[in-house]
């Protein structure tokens, strides 16, 4: 298969798994959703899901995005160095983004910061985010598909704290954040926390957690301890679905730690709303794929 072949054809891939992540929530995001519905007893927090629900079910239906806001296109990829493809990568998924903004279609979203114009592509300078992980001697290829609305990542925040404020304080500060710009972020929320030697290696770790599962717990005793901690907090607030009340506020708390300066800790958080769309599709050298986030994506 010539290079063009292999290019045309993930480029195809990826323009229909771009869509299929706007019109279906991951399978682990579906399941949570169901368990805080059969949870609840408020009943304006019910009425609430069942609105949620409905709108699923007809984003289904119709093949029509599941929110109006489609999000600002992020991509987190994880290549061998070996991966035919990994030279032509950013120009494929560029192009898959083109086709499946006008196929699904996708709202424009991008605009030029100064100016404020819309580039009426949803392309731009640094758009999409592309982060970069090359692993050596591999030919697979993993792709995170992360649309960020905007209301989700406005919560968004990071800081740098002295040890003395320990990890007690990381967790006043996930707390702060989330307690006061939640609510508008259009709960249940999936809350991302970034632990690192400073703020940007922070805030890309609070990304990084929020393209995990739901249900994941950190293998570190101490960092399962944070995540535990503060859903519990987050769900005894009683901000409840859409900020209007009820049982459960998070979906639940992801931490992603690196290591760290002894003399100072950088900290994170970011979050994604109850249209919590995310989507992890892997390619073999021969563009064989499979998707662990929506197990229902056929090409």
């Amino acid at each position: 298969m010539t290079d063009r072949i292999y290019s045309k054809k993930m480029t195809e891939i990826m323009a229909q798994f771009i869509k299929h992540t706007a019109i279906h929530l991951p399978d682990d995001v579906m399941s949570k959703l169901g368990e805080l519905y059969e949870a609840e007893d408020n009943p304006r927090a019910l009425q609430i899901y069942d609105v949620m629900l409905e709108n699923l079910r007809l984003a289904e239906e119709m093949e029509r995005p599941i929110c109006q806001d489609t999000g600002f296109m992020q991509f987190l990829i994880k290549c061998g160095s070996e991966f035919p493809l990994l030279g032509d990568l950013e120009e494929v998924l560029k192009e898959a983004l083109a086709e499946a903004t006008e196929e699904t279609p996708l709202r424009l979203n991008v605009v030029e910061t100064f100016s404020e114009e819309n580039t009426g592509t949803n392309m731009g300078p640094g758009a999409p985010t592309v982060w970069w992980e090359i692993m050596p001697g591999r030919d697979n290829c993993e792709i995170y598909v992360y649309p960020a609305g905007g209301g989700s990542s406005m919560p968004g925040a990071s800081a740098v704290l002295t040890p003395s404020q320990g990890y007690e304080g990381a967790e006043a500060f996930v707390l702060e954040r989330v307690l006061e710009k939640g609510p508008n972020a259009c709960p249940p929320l999936l809350v991302g926390v970034g632990l690192g030697n400073s703020s940007e290696t922070a805030a890309l770790n609070a990304k990084r957690a929020l393209l995990m599962s739901v249900d994941s717990v950190n293998e570190d005793e101490g960092a399962a301890l944070m995540e535990k901690r503060l859903e519990k907090a987050l769900n005894e607030s009683g901000i409840g679905p859409q900020g209007l009340g009820g049982k459960n506020t998070v979906y639940g708390v992801n931490v992603v730690d690196t290591a760290r300066h002894p003399a100072c800790m950088g900290v994170a958080v970011a979050t994604g709303c109850w249209v919590h769309r995310r989507g992890h599709i892997c390619f073999d050298r021969d563009l064989n794929w499979k998707s662990d986030t929506h197990k229902d994506f056929n090409y």
